[in-house]
């Protein structure tokens, strides 16, 4: 069995967090534009991090590499998401909590 990548779970982890919070705080039935658009850079980011597969938490990180606007929307995110993941997604809110 081949290990999931880093990269890959943050992307998983995030995405889930990002649709739980338009789902349930945004009560959208879809991804919002905003939700979507930062989905997107949150992607992006991950894909470009300099640490690669030995990156931190991005709240522990030395290189802050998101804009402040974005920064701010994806903190209201998992302040919403964070503590509801054990409910939705157990498994991947273990994971992130060891994983900080």
């Amino acid at each position: 069995m081949m290990a999931v990548s880093r990269i890959i779970r943050e992307k998983e982890t995030v995405e889930r967090m990002i649709r739980l919070y338009c789902s349930k705080k945004e009560k959208n039935s879809e991804l919002c534009s905003e939700c979507q658009a930062l989905l997107q850079y949150a992607q992006a980011r991950l894909d470009h991090c300099p640490f690669g597969e030995n990156k931190k938490a991005c709240k522990k990180c030395s290189v802050h590499c998101y804009k402040p606007a974005m920064r701010i929307k994806m903190q209201k995110v998992m302040r919403f998401s964070g503590p509801r993941m054990i409910f939705y997604h157990p498994v991947a809110a273990i994971r992130h909590l060891f994983n900080k």
